[in-house]
């Protein structure tokens, strides 16, 4: 078990490692988790908005680093939000935070960011858990990978208007140093930017869902760049007449394109073939009622770059599909997810 102020000691450094349920602590009941997620996502993607929803996405974990003192706490960047898990103690910098982060979107970005806090123990009451492992990407970078079903429950939670924070009305901006999204979008070079989110359904078990887990993953690393959408060489800012720090670019690894978030959600740099091999793995598994999946292709990745303060050699890339990326592979699971139910009301 984590104590009130730890993160697990041990960071696995090859993905399929992660998948193994065994390697997942649970964190104490009196623990905070948050979620964030903007409101309408996919209609401000439809009108090109995406660099923005996922800033505002991103800004929550700036935010709450930088009022917190530290990013040693697990976090997972979800395209148009984010998800968190913080010590009791951390109450109200997460709250503060969180409101801040809302009052900013609103005025500065034009969204409507909805906010959740609630804590580990109300989770648990419902039968769901949260437990957490830690990636590294890079030796100076560690995400953390979440499971036991305790993040999707609650974010069902929040979308149906449990467990919000009121946002403030007067709320100060939020420190957002470090965070930027000054980079150009990123082509793909092997022919599509691929967003894939997998889940297991609730009656699915962890052993079944990371097996097929790791037959979605050994598609894309059979190829030996292993589907990473970003590469050192084509780091162009936005500002073409600003020259690219390389040496800071070469932790371009410190990516979080590959994550486990109560499933599988991937950026992956690939071909068609690949893609067609993998929804040639997924269909029959959502036909056995074992998962729900969603997939988006685009041309481009986009990544927004957080410099945490606390440690400033470790650039974490957060990364999603220029196209719509993770709001529209959300839109289809949704769409399957509805398709299952009127073909079970049948």
């Amino acid at each position: 078990m984590i104590n009130s102020h730890s993160q697990p000691h041990k960071a696995y450094d090859e993905f399929s490692l992660v998948l193994d349920p065994d390697v997942y602590e649970p964190l104490p009941d009196d623990w905070l988790i948050g979620i964030t997620d903007v409101v309408n996502s996919t209609t401000a993607i439809r009108s090109g908005r995406y660099e923005d929803v996922n800033y505002a996405g991103a800004s929550v974990i700036a935010a709450l680093g930088n009022a917190w003192g530290s990013f040693d706490f697990p976090f997972v960047f979800r395209g148009d939000g984010a998800a968190f898990a913080l010590p009791p103690q951390g109450m109200m910098a997460a709250t503060s935070a969180l409101r801040q982060v809302a009052s900013f979107a609103r005025a500065d970005l034009d969204l409507t960011l909805r906010i959740g806090l609630l804590t580990v123990r109300e989770i648990r009451t419902s039968g769901r858990d949260v437990r957490i492992a830690r990636y590294a990407a890079s030796e100076n970078a560690t995400y953390a990978m979440f499971t036991g079903g305790g993040l999707k429950w609650a974010e069902q939670q929040i979308k149906n208007g449990r467990y919000l924070v009121k946002p403030g009305r007067y709320a100060t901006k939020p420190d957002l140093t470090g965070l930027s999204c000054d980079w150009a979008p990123f082509p793909s070079r092997q022919g599509e930017i691929l967003s894939l989110l997998v889940e297991p359904n609730d009656h699915t078990s962890p052993e079944v869902f990371a097996a097929l887990a790791k037959r979605v993953l050994a598609v894309f690393d059979a190829a030996p760049r292993q589907s990473h959408p970003l590469s050192g060489d084509m780091a162009i800012p936005k500002d073409s007449g600003r020259q690219v720090d390389t040496k800071g670019w070469s932790e371009v690894a410190n990516s979080d394109f590959r994550k486990f978030d109560d499933g599988l959600r991937l950026t992956l740099d690939c071909t068609p073939e690949q893609i067609d091999k993998v929804e040639a793995i997924l269909v029959p598994a959502r036909a056995r009622g074992e998962i729900n999946f969603g997939l988006h292709r685009q041309s481009h990745a986009l990544t927004t770059c957080l410099v945490p303060s606390d440690r400033p050699d470790s650039h974490l890339h957060f990364l999603d599909g220029m196209g719509g990326g993770y709001a529209k592979a959300a839109e289809m699971m949704a769409a399957g997810a509805l398709a299952d139910i009127h073909h079970h009301a049948r």
